[in-house]
């Protein structure tokens, strides 16, 4: 029997909570339709014990004090995140006793902006490590993280693309992801795609979270040397936009251009090109008014072969997928 705990306090986003623990719960239910034992035993930990208000305003039952437990009492300890975590990023008491415990425990894991708290506690200093893209530029700020704000989790139990013992989940839902990755380790694919099954879920989600989040095209504030070039862009999807076309539209030699691409937006002209593109185009399919024959040719992909080669690289997923998901 495994103990899962989830942290919780007040403005807790109570999906970064009842999501993973219900795979969990899930999962003893699977098993015990097979006539095995239940795997895992779920607590909630608090400041103290009693009822903990969410963001949401319900109240969930939290049936310890964190202080009081011991690592060795644990296997999982999720921290998830909510209104109120940076509040939290400042709390010593939770902070302290998340380093004391993070050595001992098996498996670490944050949910949401719960890795900013992680990253609070130093724990995630030298890892590869995610979190919502609302909260990318924030975890950032911890240097010594490497983010990778595409991911959806960062948990791998061959430590090859990721971490078996502290790792981060992306925003809200990827917890759910993150949660069947760790059935999946403990009781094997089978039992884990039943839990999946039963909850009407993806296994492993085609893509990254890219393709949830507005900010595709985002980039560092361009100094007027590209404020002018950046808008034409964007107003010409459909033209030209080699970077001999830019570099002349720009008056720049395009070896100049290139350098100045990359010291004030850090990406080459093709790459904004190709964002900027993807950016309309998704907005474009999400409207659901026109076909991806003329989404292609308008944002300047041609053929709805390079549109799908564009999403596929970006986003993880087809334009067919993307329009069935977020289309109208």
């Amino acid at each position: 029997m495994k103990t899962i705990a989830c942290l919780v306090y007040p403005g807790v986003m109570s999906l970064d909570v009842t999501g993973p623990m219900q795979v969990f719960a899930s999962a003893n239910v699977e098993l015990r339709r097979q006539g095995l034992p239940e795997a895992y035993a779920l607590v909630l930990l608090a400041q103290a014990a009693g009822p903990v208000a969410t963001s949401a305003g319900l109240r969930l039952y939290a049936d310890r004090a964190f202080e009081s437990v011991a690592a060795a009492e644990l296997d999982t300890l999720l921290v998830p995140g909510g209104s109120s975590d940076l509040e939290q990023c400042a709390n010593t008491a939770l902070l302290d006793w998340l380093k004391t415990c993070a050595p001992q425990l098996r498996r670490l894991g944050s949910v949401c902006s719960g890795a900013l708290i992680l990253a609070s506690a130093g724990l995630l200093d030298g890892l590869v490590a995610t979190t919502h893209w609302d909260d990318v530029a924030a975890l950032q700020c911890f240097a010594a993280v490497n983010v990778q704000g595409d991911r959806l989790h960062t948990f791998d139990p061959s430590g090859r693309n990721g971490h078996s013992h502290i790792f981060t989940s992306a925003g809200v839902t990827a917890g759910i992801d993150l949660a069947l990755a760790l059935v999946e380790a403990d009781l094997g694919r089978p039992l884990a795609l039943a839990v999946a099954r039963r909850l009407v879920l993806f296994l492993k989600r085609p893509g990254g979270q890219a393709q949830f989040s507005p900010h595709l095209a985002q980039c560092n504030g361009p100094t007027s040397r590209l404020t002018e070039l950046l808008e034409w862009i964007a107003a010409h999807l459909d033209a030209d936009l080699s970077l001999e076309t830019l570099a002349a539209r720009a008056n720049m030699a395009p070896r100049t251009l290139h350098r100045v691409f990359l010291s004030e937006l850090d990406t080459t002209p093709a790459r904004h090109v190709e964002r900027v593109r993807l950016e309309a185009a998704r907005a474009m399919i999400q409207s659901g008014q026109m076909s991806l024959q003329n989404v292609a040719r308008l944002c300047g992909f041609g053929h709805v072969e390079s549109l799908r080669r564009g999403f596929q690289k970006t986003l993880g997923v087809s334009p067919q997928a993307y329009a069935q998901r977020f289309g109208r």
